[in-house]
């Protein structure tokens, strides 16, 4: 079973530089390449769910497979403070912003070697004929966003049921993957299930836009190889009072490292 060591015992992660030659020439930006791949991966891990043999470990290898599938066509990623992932023994919740389908693939072989870990996903991502059996597979609150308050009231109460079970959950805060984070759309949905839980929050900033959202079909856009695709996970935060300090010191989080990782690709 493939794994990427350095996601499972290092802070940092960057892509090793591709080796010169034809090979790695012809795969960077083949897209055909990619969907043939990408699609034998999805075949595959569906039939497993499906089998009930989708468990963390191959949730964990296949997540991996996609993020070498990435590195072949020309990703490069940059990955930051993966100890902090683990730095709390207890289940904590993480608070990540949302570019792309990529941070949905890639999060699992980040978080998942290192802690028990579920999604709070769109309803139309587990009736997704491709990925619903996946994803229903790891137990995930399943949202509409369409009605917040029945969101929220649907977040609070399966949310600490599973964290009573020692499982992390991945938070969303924003209604759907845009480029552009506007800290107006960023609710405090993952803090106030902190502070309801007495649970530490992670913040996690992402900029993934080196997979575009597609026009047709949201989750296969273009890939764009002049950015790389950087992710960062904060040190965890204790939630006190209202929450509304820790919400906007995430929102701060992600600003600033945004600003970075523009400045450094312009």
């Amino acid at each position: 079973m493939m794994i990427i060591e350095e996601l499972i015992n290092t802070d940092t992660y960057k892509s090793p530089v591709p080796e010169p030659g034809f090979r790695n020439w012809l795969l960077r930006d083949n897209w055909f390449y990619f969907i043939i791949n990408f699609g034998r991966i999805v075949l595959r891990t569906r039939r497993e769910a499906l089998e009930g043999r989708y468990d963390y470990p191959e949730w964990i290898y296949s997540s991996h497979e996609i993020l070498r599938l990435l590195e072949k066509i020309g990703g490069r990623f940059d990955i930051e403070g993966m100890n902090n992932i683990s730095r709390i023994s207890e289940p904590v919740i993480f608070v990540s912003n949302h570019m792309s389908t990529l941070e949905t693939m890639i999060f699992p072989g980040i978080i998942a070697p290192r802690r028990k870990v579920t999604f709070v996903v769109k309803e139309s991502l587990v009736r997704n004929y491709f990925f619903r059996d996946v994803m229903r597979s790891r137990d995930p609150i399943v949202v509409g966003r369409t009605d917040p308050r029945r969101d929220f009231e649907t977040v609070m109460s399966q949310g600490p049921l599973l964290l009573e079970k020692g499982i992390s959950i991945i938070v969303f805060p924003q209604s759907t993957r845009s480029r552009e984070f506007i800290p107006s759309e960023f609710n405090t949905m993952g803090v106030k299930l902190a502070k309801k839980t007495n649970k530490y929050v992670v913040p996690v900033a992402i900029k993934t836009d080196f997979w575009g959202n597609g026009k047709i079909i949201k989750e296969f856009g273009k890939f764009d190889h002049r950015k790389t695709i950087h992710i960062k996970f904060g040190e965890p935060l204790n939630v006190k009072g209202t929450g509304k300090e820790e919400n906007q010191a995430i929102i701060e989080f992600i600003q600033l490292n945004l600003e970075k990782w523009e400045k450094e690709h312009n």
